[in-house]
């Protein structure tokens, strides 16, 4: 199963767009969406064309595609209007021997880590920073933000198939790739 993994569209309808122009791009199956879906919040900038309403839209008509994780901006209301479950604070998913510990990253994140077995994945969103990186016991990855990137890092997404990640900015290009046996 082919899943786009991705964080932090903020309401952006612009970005959303072009986010499921990527999913059917690359064939997805599944979306896989690490929070923050509508408010843009009070320490961002509005982002390129704020429509959380066509979010709304957009989203809703793919429904059965999205898996979702709560964000530290996605609230019970946000939950009325979106046709798929969006309040759960993590997701658990199976990467060979692995486990992908899926979560926004305002509770769970490296400062605050899920207990692990070694090589297990925290996947996280939140920070708005691109992330592969091995840490002690784990390893560490981050989509980035699909409206709002920080750091200097591209708008993106990842890829999640056959046990290896591919990040890729918004256009498709490809950013940086991890790959498991």
């Amino acid at each position: 199963m082919k899943i786009l993994i991705a964080s932090d569209i903020h309401g952006s309808a612009f970005y959303c767009r072009k986010l499921l122009e990527a999913v059917d791009r690359e064939n997805a199956d599944k979306i896989l969406l690490l929070g923050d879906i509508l408010y843009h919040g009070p320490r961002n900038d509005l982002p390129l064309e704020y429509a959380p309403k066509t979010v709304i839209s957009l989203l809703n008509e793919r429904k059965s595609q999205i898996l979702a994780v709560r964000g530290n901006c996605d609230t019970e209301v946000d939950q009325m209007v979106l046709d798929f479950p969006i309040l759960a604070d993590y997701a658990v998913l199976q990467c060979g021997s692995r486990i992908i510990y899926a979560s926004h990253g305002h509770i769970y994140n490296c400062e605050n880590p899920p207990k692990f077995n070694d090589g297990d994945i925290l996947l996280n969103g939140h920070t708005h920073v691109t992330k592969c990186e091995k840490r002690e016991g784990y390893y560490y990855i981050n989509p980035g933000s699909v409206s709002i990137p920080k750091e200097n890092t591209q708008r993106g997404y990842i890829i999640f198939d056959n046990n290896k990640f591919t990040f890729k900015n918004l256009d498709g290009k490809i950013i940086n790739k991890l790959s498991f046996e």
